[in-house]
């Protein structure tokens, strides 16, 4: 809902658009008409479209300035192109002015969007940008969805017929910290009737919040759980990550075990290599050691630069991950994409404005 009471249609649900159509006289036919023209068809302008009488008078009614009803439309304020032509940044600007960053990235034979949850992040990673910039505010659902259907058009301008096929919660932002949010528009995007995107190409990034990790297992969620890791040992990581001091290391694999027992899925965990920090062979032992039991996959990620952070890149990489294969565990290094225009991982940040209220 935005300051003027109006609700956007992109918040809802399949099931809660049906309700509000219905409470209105409007019958599941139509609502279905709709939901297509909004997720599966990028429609902005519904006035323009040729829906039958029933839905046309009620879009008429409801959908517009001063009406009930909006949709979420952000003005992509730039676009920045990386030099391997495989990377798209855009920065968005939201109804009520506050700006994020989503990324488009090409690989061989498919399309992946990185989306932003919240603006800003609460949780201060120290080598992350948009840690640094601190919490603006939540994003709604509609917010997120917007994200996806704004990089499905350009998608579609640049390659005509080709499709989004994966989908990171990796952008600005905690994503088990809007938690209601993310599982809405996670609902709406993986929906068939509309964007499609499966739950098993849907990634949950998390830097440890322990409470989503264990809603994720206890709603068995279909996607993907990403643990962003980062420490083998509690004063390691929290110098890193401030969270773990809510959220110890010792709870934090604790939930991740329930969660794999659970749901019987695969964790993916994330380590950013820093030179001196955490890429030494005897934290590689221990990480092998602290994951021993769990179904894990380990993604090194090559530390990114920042301004806000004086670590260094580590070139101790492939030895860290010779021990943690030589354990037993998958171990590969994360695809690295638009670092030229910010748009890697732990690089995303956009203008700060104060909270609207």
């Amino acid at each position: 809902m935005n300051a003027a009471g109006q609700r956007s249609l992109h918040d809802l649900g399949f099931s809660g658009l049906v309700e509000v159509l219905a409470a209105s006289g409007v019958i599941l036919h139509h609502a279905k008409s709709l939901w297509r023209a909004l997720h599966r068809e990028n429609a902005l302008d519904l006035a323009a479209r040729n829906f039958l009488p029933p839905l046309k008078r009620w879009i008429e009614q409801s959908v517009g300035e001063g009406k009930p009803f909006f949709l979420d439309a952000p003005e992509g304020v730039d676009e920045i192109h990386s030099s391997d032509g495989l990377t798209r940044k855009f920065l968005l600007r939201l109804n009520d002015g506050q700006v994020i960053e989503t990324v488009l990235m090409g690989y061989d034979g498919r399309h992946t969007v990185c989306v932003s949850t919240q603006a800003g992040c609460a949780m201060g990673c120290v080598f992350c940008a948009t840690g640094q910039m601190g919490f603006v505010r939540h994003l709604r659902p509609g917010e997120i969805v917007a994200q996806v259907l704004h990089a499905r058009r350009i998608l579609q301008q640049i390659q005509p017929g080709r499709h989004l096929r994966n989908l990171v919660m990796m952008g600005m932002g905690e994503p088990l910290h809007n938690i209601d949010a993310v599982m809405t528009a996670l609902g709406i995007i993986s929906d068939v009737r509309g964007i499609g995107i499966g739950p098993s190409k849907i990634s949950v990034s998390t830097v440890g919040v322990v409470p989503g990790i264990q809603r994720m297992a206890a709603e068995n969620s279909p996607f993907r759980l990403a643990v962003s890791l980062h420490g083998s040992t509690e004063e390691e990581r929290s110098a890193l990550v401030p969270a773990s001091r809510r959220w110890p290391l010792e709870t934090l694999i604790a939930a991740c075990r329930e969660y794999g027992t659970r749901t019987g899925r695969r964790i993916f965990f994330e380590w950013t290599l820093i030179a001196g920090k955490n890429d030494s062979p005897e934290t590689a032992a221990r990480l092998a050691k602290l994951l021993e039991g769990i179904d894990a996959h380990i993604n090194l990620i090559p530390l990114n630069p920042t301004g806000g952070f004086s670590g260094m890149a580590s070139g101790s990489g492939q030895a860290f991950q010779k021990i943690l294969r030589a354990a037993g565990f998958p171990c590969t290094f994360r695809q690295r994409r638009g670092i030229d225009v910010a748009a890697g991982c732990g690089m995303l940040k956009a203008g700060k404005r104060a909270k609207c209220a």
